[in-house]
């Protein structure tokens, strides 16, 4: 393993890759307490607006495959940076659509650039965190966390105030351009190719836990055994993020049916965001502690007893309470199955990963139709059971993850004792 030693320039890019993971989660969270007026002024059904709102992660699937050629292009530091801009007007069209269509084609424009800084951004994470030679990468992930929950915070706060929608989302959405441009100077220069060779095979190895040995073909040896354990990698994934797709659009819609004012009604994503930010300040000493396995498992009982409770004894406290357990719960989730698929034998380094996350943007397009299709049929509490399930689901599926991870810093083989 490469000897790394993070000087000024690590250090200052590290700070801006946190801040635009911070802005990312700030600018989309600030717009989620809102549904319920948006649903209310355009007189929305349930099912139309979980068909609105699965625009953004369709969107993201069709746009993601654009991701690594304008990152090639341009570089993850633009990419990143001045993608913001198009996420933030984006948002800005929602707060002015006058009707359904107009909103979902907002929403396809915010989930389509979403999808592409969300990838520039973790790329430029793995810059900084090749040179840093050690893990940082989930540091970001927890600024996303906390740039959500401020956001979260942010929309109550105006949804309880009553400020106009077009103001509201134009200043949120000019403060994290404004940022995220602001920090652009500290990013890494040159092409993202340049600093991956530069930190040669060593340092590839610390940061993801690939090998000189693994194949360059992505399908070459993939065995039946390999596509099984991939699709339940995915599964895994989906549910954590399902879990948090239910909070964010649905739970603001579901506390103001029971009672709470639309200050109040916001709480419910904020509390999941922020016990989901601290599952992940502390997940890496869970997982060190107990093995991923162990962890994942109970992560998926929190969930289902959590959201379990909340819906069967409905209450305003109840039901934050329940989403903020949830969050607690997930918070480890979606890494866990990342990191397992990404060390699958006979698959070329990183080709896990993205058919991971690809499954998981399946999992974000079907889960808010799926939910308003039910809801409207029943009610939105039997609807949000899908959290509970998902849960359940976790607790079924988690024996396929590794124990522990080995020494060298790749996951233990699925199913195998700990090292």
């Amino acid at each position: 393993m490469l000897e790394l030693t993070a000087g000024r320039t690590e250090r200052r890019a590290r700070l801006a890759v946190a801040l635009v993971f911070g802005t990312n989660g700030l600018v989309y969270a600030n717009l989620l307490p809102r549904f319920p007026q948006i649903k209310a002024d355009l007189a929305l059904s349930n099912t139309e607006l979980g068909l609105a709102v699965a625009a953004m992660p369709f969107a993201a699937l069709l746009a993601g495959l654009t991701a690594g050629p304008l990152i090639a292009r341009f570089t993850s530091a633009r990419v990143a940076s001045f993608g913001m801009v198009v996420i933030a007007l984006g948002v800005v069209l929602v707060g002015f659509a006058p009707s359904w269509a107009l909103f979902a084609t907002a929403m396809l424009l915010t989930g389509a650039s979403d999808a592409v800084v969300d990838v520039a951004q973790n790329a430029h994470g793995l810059r900084v965190q090749r040179r840093y030679g050690r893990s940082i990468l989930n540091s970001f992930h927890a600024v996303w966390s906390v740039g959500a929950v401020v956001g979260g915070l942010m929309g109550a706060a105006a949804a309880g105030a009553a400020l106009p929608l077009p103001v509201h989302l134009g200043l949120s959405s000019l403060l994290s351009v404004l940022i995220a441009l602001a920090v652009y100077p500290l990013l890494l220069r040159g092409p993202d190719s340049d600093d991956r060779a530069d930190a040669g095979p060593d340092a590839d190895a610390a940061a993801g836990g690939e090998t000189a040995a693994a194949p360059s073909r992505p399908w070459s040896g993939l065995a039946p055994r390999t596509v099984l354990l991939l699709v339940v990698f995915g599964l895994i994934a989906t549910s954590g993020t399902l879990v948090e797709d239910s909070g964010a659009t649905w739970a603001a819609v579901y506390l103001q049916g029971l009672g709470a004012g639309a200050a109040v009604a916001g709480l419910g994503f904020v509390a999941l965001q922020g016990c989901q930010f601290v599952g992940r300040l502390i997940g890496d000493r869970m997982v060190d502690r107990f093995g991923q396995r162990a962890v994942a498992r109970s992560g998926g009982g929190l969930v289902l007893a959590g959201m379990g409770l909340a819906l069967a004894f409905p209450s305003v406290p109840g039901t934050v309470a329940g989403f903020g357990v949830a969050g607690f719960g997930v918070a480890t989730l979606v890494p866990a199955a990342m990191t397992a698929a990404d060390h699958l034998p006979g698959l070329a380094p990183g080709t896990g990963l993205t058919i991971v996350t690809w499954l998981m943007r399946v999992g974000f397009l079907v889960s808010p139709p799926v939910v308003g299709v039910i809801a409207d049929a029943t009610s939105l509490r039997t609807g949000l059971l899908v959290v509970p399930v998902a849960g359940l689901t976790v607790l079924l599926a988690a024996g396929v993850l590794p124990r522990a991870l080995a020494r060298t810093g790749r996951a233990a083989g699925p199913g195998s004792p700990a090292t």
